[in-house]
């Protein structure tokens, strides 16, 4: 019968399933570095649309660069 010491060693040389949580980690890195994009873009686009919206509303505004 093995003793809780070497099966605690075997277990932690066990390489197995280590791929899956790699795999796991790199997904939820490409996860987050997509929504802070999205998000970034967002908030430009945002921008950039009520500034259109205020140039169509005042073509003479100091926004417009007229």
């Amino acid at each position: 019968m093995k003793s809780i010491l070497n099966i605690a060693r075997q277990f932690w040389n066990d390489e197995e399933g280590a791929t899956a949580v790699e795999y796991g980690l790199l997904a939820a890195l490409i996860a987050i570095a997509i929504i802070v994009g999205v998000n970034t873009a967002g908030t430009n686009l945002n921008a950039l649309f009520n500034r259109i919206a205020a140039c169509l509303t005042n073509p003479r505004g100091a926004l417009c660069g007229v």
